[in-house]
């Protein structure tokens, strides 16, 4: 028997990366995947990688910016399969590094706006249907970033330390009501979201503050290691897992 058979879910930011990783992996191991994405090219591309491994994973577009495109993603697994077991928040953006002093209103926005207010939406949509059926286990992706002051600019440290306290919060308040909520922090992780970072535009902060640190990780990792860990979340093997964050940094962290 498979680790998810029977269950449904929803992963965000799913067409790269690391939320890519974690809905092919899921799809193995038996789930139902909802797979959205702001981005059509690539969640044609999760479509088509699925079913040449001979997997099936729907697809959506959302915008995590949008109220109403998350109310209507969490609804679809219900209205196409009857139920949500699993909500996995992946969805995120960087920053450049800036210090708060130089971080502009639009910056802020737009970081706290898709990595902490659209996770709060999903997941306070996704308990309307997971709390009158005394069942549900929602995963955020968050960051080493969410532990720690010295891995990225304000506006993303601020995000992701939010999200754990999201996450927390959630998973202690629902404890008795069926629910698990779990967040994953990792640490360097080769994805598009590195790739994307444009070290001309990086805040000269960061070389001087934030990247002599970076000589003591140990290694990056990549997606499919870290997507381990939101199986085990997803699975019952975690059953007693909750309000937790599982850091996936190679060690990092314990320096």
């Amino acid at each position: 028997m498979k680790q998810l058979d029977q269950k449904t879910a929803i992963v965000t930011g799913a067409g790269l990366g690391l939320g890519r990783s974690i809905a092919l992996m899921f799809a193995r191991e038996g789930a139902r995947v909802l797979a959205t994405d702001f981005r059509e090219d690539v969640l044609d591309a999760l479509r088509k990688d699925a079913a040449e491994q001979g997997l099936k994973v729907e697809t959506m577009l959302a915008d995590m910016r949008k109220p109403a495109e998350i109310a209507a993603m969490i609804n679809k697994p219900v209205d196409m399969w009857g139920r949500l077991d699993i909500l996995v928040n992946n969805a995120g953006i960087m920053d450049h590094f800036e210090p708060v002093a130089d971080v502009s209103e639009a910056l802020w926005e737009m970081v706290i706006e898709v990595n902490l207010n659209g996770p709060f939406r999903a997941m306070k949509y996704a308990l309307g249907y997971m709390l009158p059926r005394k069942s549900g286990n929602i995963i955020n992706i968050a960051s080493i970033g969410g532990l720690q002051g010295a891995r990225a600019g304000a506006a993303y440290t601020s995000s992701k330390h939010a999200l754990i306290g999201l996450t927390k919060n959630t998973g202690f308040m629902y404890a008795t009501s069926g629910i698990r909520c779990n967040a994953i922090a990792p640490g360097a992780m080769a994805t598009h979201i590195t790739d994307a970072i444009d070290m001309q535009h990086l805040h000269p902060l960061a070389a001087e503050r934030i990247f002599p640190g970076t000589s003591t990780n140990p290694r990056t990792s990549n997606p499919d290691e870290v997507a381990a860990g939101g199986l085990f979340l997803a699975s019952d093997a975690s059953s007693f897992v909750n309000g937790s964050v599982l850091t996936a940094v190679g060690g990092w962290i314990a320096y």
